[in-house]
């Protein structure tokens, strides 16, 4: 048996593999989607000796099945955003103490004690649906924040404008996680130059925006917020881990998350470190659903381990992946 504690206390690549690999193994055994994939893919659970042998689950099936190792109830159901009457994403957590557990290590072990920092959040199309994990996480660290200032905003600018030079100018530290249309509607209102804020974006236009190059993006959010890097943070509906990137974007993942890059012409076969390709994820604290994702993101890795999201698949189409046959 697999505990939360052999998940979030592995220390070594050497564990990670080691425990990755029993992970695959409790999936394939207790997960009938995961299970049905791996037996049209013809991969024998016994022969698979490496994270490379291991399959990865097109994320798309979350849209279109119920992906669960267990047979407990879920404890919340996490969707995706989407336009009307597009099919979104469900992830059925059966157990939330293993998010929680995830994202509070995560961002221990990159920005250390929450206690630290004021927490703003500029999330308002988040906000304004239900079923978003991304709110469950930042809502969590509001409160773990132990700050009075900590907050949600939706569209009042104004407020948040006062808010953030008080602050920043009282020589708080704070942390405003924002998704991407919203900082940039912010700095267009208001111009700051900022000493004691990160600011962290999210990703996303939402269709509010054209969509930029990072580079692009980036330089505009240091410009106008006064800051020298833009932070992110790299999660989705499917996963419970977080990578972080603390500028540059080039994210770092938790002890318990991994990635490999898969070449974008044949999805069973991976590339070189440098070289582009379709983003896998391992994300070990999704033992109760499925830890072997391959999500639509195009991106590259680094020896060390870190990576780049470069942008995303062509109409969301995973080519060389026509493995949705189930």
């Amino acid at each position: 048996m697999i505990t939360a504690n052999d998940i979030f206390t592995i220390s070594s690549q050497k564990q990670f593999e080691k425990i990755a690999l029993k992970v695959f193994r409790f999936q394939h055994e207790n997960n009938k989607v995961y299970r049905d994939f791996c037996d049209f893919l013809k991969v024998n659970p016994q022969q698979v000796k490496s994270l490379k042998q291991i399959p990865f689950l097109p994320i798309q099936f979350f849209k279109s099945h119920e992906v669960v190792s267990n047979s407990d109830s879920p404890q919340v159901t996490f969707t995706s955003s989407g336009t009307t009457g597009m099919i979104t994403s469900r992830h059925l957590v059966t157990d939330a103490s293993l998010y929680e557990e995830s994202y509070r290590n995560g961002f221990s072990q990159f920005y250390g004690n929450i206690e630290d920092y004021v927490v703003l959040a500029l999330l308002p199309s988040y906000l304004e649906r239900d079923g978003s994990s991304l709110i469950y996480m930042v809502e969590d660290l509001i409160k773990l924040s132990n700050q009075p200032e900590s907050g949600f905003y939706l569209h009042n600018h104004d407020d948040l404008i006062k808010k953030l030079t008080e602050l920043d100018e009282s020589g708080q530290n704070v942390i405003l996680i924002g998704v991407t249309y919203a900082l940039l509607d912010l700095i267009e209102k208001q111009q700051f130059n900022l000493q004691n804020t990160i600011i962290m974006e999210t990703g996303g236009m939402k269709g509010k925006r054209k969509e930029m190059i990072r580079e692009e993006l980036h330089e505009q959010l240091c410009k106008g917020f006064g800051v020298n890097a833009i932070h992110s943070e790299y999660g989705m509906t499917e996963l419970l881990a977080q990578a972080y990137s603390l500028g540059e974007g080039i994210f770092e993942c938790p002890s318990w998350m991994h990635i490999l890059v898969r070449d974008p012409e044949d999805a069973l076969t991976y590339v070189n470190d440098g070289k582009t390709g379709g983003i896998n994820v391992i994300d070990l604290a999704n033992i109760n659903s499925c830890s072997f994702i391959a999500t639509q993101d195009l991106g590259k890795k680094y020896p060390n381990n870190s990576f780049e999201v470069l942008g995303r698949f062509d109409n969301s189409d995973i080519r060389g992946c026509n493995l949705m046959v189930l």
